[in-house]
């Protein structure tokens, strides 16, 4: 028999599996090295995917402010991927990354700015740079969390006494001992404030607080971050500038800049299976740029364009069939009004990438759409977004109605061309007063109404039919048109209609035909320039300044300040509402042992149910068998805290079980965990509570002082004076005091109506016995006015200063009451936000009454201020 040795080819075979083996061996070690080197390298590329990340998860969160803002992964990450192509070779690792870095992040922030409105494009740029910083452990979620929320509920034994009582809010006081504690950059702030108030008072009142110098030893320690914590503390209305510098310094002028979008930009970075979507705002409408693009490209005649609606569907399907054939462009305008057709466009774009062979290269697919939440998602996801806005500014707006007009517009008159020419300047710029006013919001407008070009072109129109009927120039009649009915159909408010014919009462008179340059303010840049040709007025518009002086609105100068708050508060409104839940809060606590700490603090000071049997007997004496006017307003006031009160306790009881796992973490509990996690009112309090904007810090310590005042009065009697800020029902206590006097005097109620007179006094404690007749008031505050005590009548409010405290009021029933010649009737409303629901009289359910004010001024200059009082601010609480 052979044996193994003698067998050659298994020898063979094993010889040949040896040297495979060996091979495979030598192959596997190199592999490994392969990988480990891969690795190392991929490891120093670690930087390039944590910027992806943190991009990706700042355009997602986008998506929580405007559904309009969604992109998918998939587009994020072609676009990450173009970005790395596009970036040159370089050998040194460092100066690639960098290169990268910065790349990626231009090509994404250019490319999602585009469809952003100009409001949310630094809320994207500040998500990026905060994105990065917090990542690098840069910015710490102690700071992050006092930027967004604030202190909280904040309270400390021995409080510092706050040095600037005027320009610091209790609130920012409570901020800056709150930071002091946990951020160690600002160990010692408040005890230097309080010692040198002088330096501090130098960014207080400076020009540009963004850039001021700290006193030396903040200056140097501070990062760019935690100055906007100093600035949200002194000078929070220039939050929004801060940011802006914050972003410019930490990554550059580009992200603070919007990006210019053109059309051609946007055909450049599209194809033919990817739709473009232009997202429209109230009175801006693309749809001329794309005709004029078009015939630059020479596709007018390929352009097939409808505006949907009803039955429209099946005519915009055959146009995408067609164009896709023909390479066509297809414009679909007005989405948000085809609701119906959305699910049948959103699955003829789904089959665009499957077709692509059979889809012509010159094919485009063109969307407008207003903000809609029921807009295909995948369409908005994988294709190019580009915003259009009206624009901003009396310049631009004048410049814009100009630019429409021809010449055969310009000249319709015949019979009064000079005086047409004049009037219809004044009624543009009536126009563009109207607009611009919504940017002060209720300051401007209690209610933000959308005047468009149609109502310019329909009272340009009636101009000209009244002027060619020749004689007299009819300004009645021409008033009511204009006023009541084309721009006044459009507001639903009293007061805003007043204030609609106060401003058109400055630009329909008759002085504006007489008078040579008739200026429309104090300003000497605006007035009404006296050319005949179109050019030339065209010219003037030019020379306008481009950022708009409060005076031409009829407003003072704080009007800025007023604006630049509401912004700076938007955005970090904006920020705070689409912020996770689970993120940490002040000294690295849990979102569960924050909310727990929360909810023991409130039950233990929570306040005890209000008693009527615990009541000063005196106030429920019957008289001939009827109850005092004003014990039936204490007992229904009582009822709405009591319920609010009862709802606090158990709601504080079941979140703590819940997030103990106690019991079920309800829809309406989670919403509640949500708004102390971000010092919100919960919103089952609101339902409820009284109307107030105060965040929920403020907003315990005022609702603490509102049922003390209903209990000092429940068991003390009668007040000598009211805090009419503390009532649930402000409009059910006034017309229990007209009723108490009625019955006493027995005079029909109908008759009533306060008269006012205000005291030298400011404090209510100095106030030692009620009036004989009527009622005493505190606890107001002016807006846009301020009260000269010496001379007893209105005047301007001083620099800087937003709010201003009135006095103590007697409010005194008077029969027949009318308001005096020379009287300003200011609009009393229960908060800063005049807009409430429209009640059956055609006012705001914030409205309380007017309170007739002496003035030297005409009553219209108010008016166009704004000016009027309330009863509550939104932070602090002072009485």
């Amino acid at each position: 028999e052979e044996t193994i040795l003698e067998n050659v080819e298994l020898i063979s075979t094993l010889e040949g599996s040896k040297i495979k083996s060996t091979t495979i061996q030598q192959t596997m070690e190199s592999s490994k090295q392969s990988e480990m080197e891969i690795n190392e390298t991929r490891k120093k590329y670690t930087p390039i995917s944590v910027r992806g990340s943190i991009l990706y998860f700042a355009i997602a969160d986008m998506a929580n402010i405007d559904p309009m803002y969604q992109y998918s992964l998939d587009y994020v990450k072609k676009l990450f991927k173009l970005a790395i192509q596009s970036t040159e070779h370089e050998e040194d690792l460092d100066k690639r990354l960098s290169m990268l870095n910065d790349r990626i992040t231009k090509n994404i922030y250019r490319n999602i700015c585009r469809g952003l409105f100009e409001a949310h494009k630094l809320t994207f740029s500040f998500l990026i740079c905060s994105g990065i910083q917090r990542r690098a452990d840069i910015v710490s979620k102690q700071e992050w969390d006092f930027l967004l929320r604030g202190a909280g509920i904040y309270s400390r034994e021995d409080k510092p006494e706050n040095p600037f009582p005027k320009q610091i809010t209790e609130v920012a006081w409570d901020l800056l001992l709150a930071m002091e504690e946990s951020v160690p950059a600002f160990e010692g702030l408040s005890t230097h404030v309080i010692k040198n108030p002088d330096e501090w008072t130098k960014l207080i009142e400076s020009k540009k607080p963004t850039r001021h110098k700290l006193p030396e030893e903040f200056e140097q320690k501070l990062t760019t971050f935690q100055r906007l914590l100093i600035l949200k503390v002194f000078r929070p209305a220039k939050l929004l500038f801060g940011c802006t510098f914050y972003v410019q310094k930490e990554l550059g002028k580009f992200f603070i800049e919007s990006p210019p979008v053109s059309m051609e930009s946007v055909y450049e970075d599209s194809d033919c299976v990817t739709p473009i979507i232009f997202v429209l705002s109230q009175g801006a409408d693309p749809t001329l740029q794309l005709f004029k693009f078009a015939k630059e490209m020479n596709k007018m005649d390929n352009l097939t364009y409808v505006s949907l609606g009803q039955g429209q569907g099946a005519i915009a399907e055959e146009y995408i069939k067609i164009g896709k054939q023909e390479g066509n462009w297809v414009l679909l305008q007005n989405c948000h009004l085809a609701k119906s057709f959305m699910p049948r466009l959103e699955e003829l774009v789904s089959h665009f990438e499957d077709e692509r062979k059979e889809i012509s290269q010159e094919f485009r697919l063109f969307l407008t759409s207003m903000p809609a939440s029921y807009f295909p998602v995948p369409i908005l996801q994988n294709g190019l977004k580009s915003t259009t806005e009206p624009p901003r500014g009396v310049k631009a707006n004048l410049k814009r109605t100009y630019a429409e007009l021809n010449e055969e517009k310009f000249n319709g008159c015949k019979e009064s061309p000079q005086n047409f020419k004049k009037l219809s300047f004044s009624l543009s710029f009536f126009h563009a007063i109207l607009q611009e006013r919504r940017k002060f919001g209720p300051l401007g407008w209690n209610i933000r109404y959308e005047f468009n070009d149609s109502d310019l072109s329909t009272s340009t129109t009636m101009l000209e039919i009244f002027l060619e009927q020749g004689g007299n120039i009819p300004w009645d009649a021409m008033t009511y048109v204009t006023g009541h009915v084309n721009y006044g159909g459009r507001v639903t408010d009293d007061w805003d209609r007043l204030l609609l014919l106060s401003i058109l009462k400055l630009f329909y008179n008759p002085t504006v035909l007489t008078e040579e340059k008739y200026k429309f303010s104090t300003s000497e840049k605006y007035y009404i320039p006296q050319f005949e040709k179109l050019d030339d007025f065209r010219k003037y518009i030019e020379k306008l300044p481009q950022d708009d002086d409060p005076c031409i609105f009829g407003m003072h100068e704080n009007a800025n300040i007023t604006h630049q708050s509401q912004e700076s508060d938007q955005l970090i409104k904006t920020i705070l509402l689409i912020q996770p839940k689970l993120s940490t809060g002040s000294g690295g606590k849990s979102s569960d042992e924050i909310v727990l700490s929360l909810v023991k603090e409130l039950t233990d000071s929570h306040p005890l149910i209000l008693d009527v049997r615990l009541g000063e007997k005196s106030l429920f004496v019957l008289n001939k068998g009827v109850l005092d006017c004003l014990s039936t307003v204490l007992l229904q006031e009582m009822d709405r805290f009591n319920r609010l009160l009862n709802v606090m306790k158990n709601s504080l009881i079941n979140i703590e079980k819940a997030i103990k796992g106690i019991a079920v973490m309800s829809e309406e509990l989670d919403a509640m965990y949500s708004a102390f996690i971000r010092n919100m009112v919960p919103p089952n309090w609101e339902k409820v509570s009284y109307e107030s904007l105060k965040p929920l810090g403020s907003w315990i310590k005022d609702l603490h002082a509102r049922v003390e005042f209903v209990r000092n009065w429940l068991t003390e009697g009668h007040p000598n004076s009211y805090w009419i800020s503390g009532f649930f029902f402000p409009q059910g206590f006034l017309t229990g005091a007209l009723q108490r006097h009625a019955r006493k005097f027995k005079i029909s109620i109908d008759q009533l109506s306060f008269s006012f007179k205000i005291l030298k006094t400011a404090s209510y404690k100095k106030i030692k016995a009620a009036p004989k007749d009527g009622i005493y008031i505190y606890g107001l505050f002016m807006q846009a006015g301020a009260w000269n005590s010496q001379l007893q009548i209105l005047k301007d409010q001083e620099q800087g200063e937003m709010f201003s405290k009135v006095p103590i009021i007697h409010f005194l029933p008077t029969p027949n009451y009318k308001t005096p010649e020379g009287f300003y009737s200011c609009p009393v409303y229960k908060t800063t936000v005049r807009a409430g629901q429209l009640s059956t009289t055609g006012l705001s359910t914030t409205f309380i009454l007017a309170i007739d004010l002496p003035t030297t001024d005409p009553p219209e200059k108010w008016t166009l201020r704004g000016t009027a009082i309330v009863t509550q601010l939104n932070t602090q609480l002072i009485f």
